[in-house]
């Protein structure tokens, strides 16, 4: 059974288009990136899929259950953390974990238990302070916790690293690669580089309308470019004017004495590529292989 079903989607305020006849299959136990630019729609769908918004018109189903109609049986199968997760400030954490397991009805030794294995999750345990002194990156921390608190099946992120430090991203995105291999993750964001490194399913989102759904793989061997770089030691001018009308060259940019060179036959450009610098008897200093990365293959696909 797929985890979230969404069936021509859409949602107006007044005479503006949030999201437009969306429609995706989100596979149980995937980490799925949902993907587009600030504005997008992508905050309202997940608005919707968590019951916190009605649909103008589509359905959405979460494990087959259409949420318009059975949302309170929804609510307790998933966990939501906002992209600014409100807490009470005075607040510790264990306090205020044990307030969320009120609202689910956890009975008190089922929420020691849990509330103890969330904070050693999060690495909170040993923090006494109280939330209003957090960082941003804690109470994100925190924030994938009360999101958890009721075991969920399926967690929602909106924007989870945005605004985050390199530490406190890398500690986040740590924690939903874990948290990947139990459960079903829909992950809204327009930072690529973190869909890249934890998601292995992506849907791309512009102006309310689905862009593309795919699995990442695919994507990249669909939209692949091998890119090569090469330095030299003076000027590449001539080097540049060889390459000029070749049919397995896509694109060629100059940045100084370096060039970097697309291709759509990579066979070909490993083999021609040495010659024509040969040609040239330009001094060679670096040559690299490599490939497009998803935020250049999002550029290309929303163009």
């Amino acid at each position: 059974m797929s985890a979230i079903e969404i069936q021509d989607l859409t949602k107006t305020f007044g005479t503006k288009i949030a999201v437009d006849q969306l429609s995706l299959t989100v596979p149980q136990g995937s980490i799925f990136g949902f993907l587009g630019p600030n504005g997008a729609g992508k905050t309202t769908t997940l608005r919707i899929l968590t019951g916190l918004a009605r649909p103008s018109s589509g359905q959405a189903l979460i494990f087959g259950n259409d949420i318009s109609k059975n949302l309170q049986e929804i609510s307790r199968r998933i966990g939501y953390l906002p992209e600014n997760p409100a807490f009470y400030g005075w607040m510790q954490a264990r306090d205020y974990l044990n307030f969320c397991a009120d609202l689910f009805g956890l009975s008190k030794a089922e929420r020691d238990e849990r509330i103890n294995t969330l904070l050693d999750f999060v690495k909170l345990t040993s923090v006494d302070q109280q939330i209003q002194n957090y960082s941003r990156g804690m109470k994100q921390r925190l924030g994938l916790a009360q999101a958890l608190i009721n075991n969920s099946d399926i967690l929602f992120l909106d924007e989870p690293t945005s605004a985050l430090d390199p530490i406190g991203r890398k500690e986040v995105l740590d924690m939903i690669a874990d948290l990947g291999k139990t459960k079903t993750i829909f992950f809204s964001t327009h930072i690529l580089s973190d869909v890249e490194r934890v998601c292995d399913r992506v849907a791309m989102l512009d102006k309310g309308r689905l862009v593309i759904e795919s699995d990442l793989e695919t994507l990249k061997n669909k939209y692949i470019e091998p890119v090569f770089t090469l330095e030299f030691d003076s000027s590449p001018d001539l080097f540049t004017k060889l390459l000029a009308g070749l049919i397995w060259v896509v694109n060629v940019e100059t940045h100084k004495q370096t060039v970097v060179v697309r291709t759509n036959d990579l066979a070909t450009a490993q083999r021609e590529l040495p010659k024509l610098v040969a040609r040239t008897s330009l001094p060679l200093r670096r040559l690299e292989v490599g490939e497009l990365s998803l935020e250049d293959i999002f550029m290309k696909v929303l163009s």
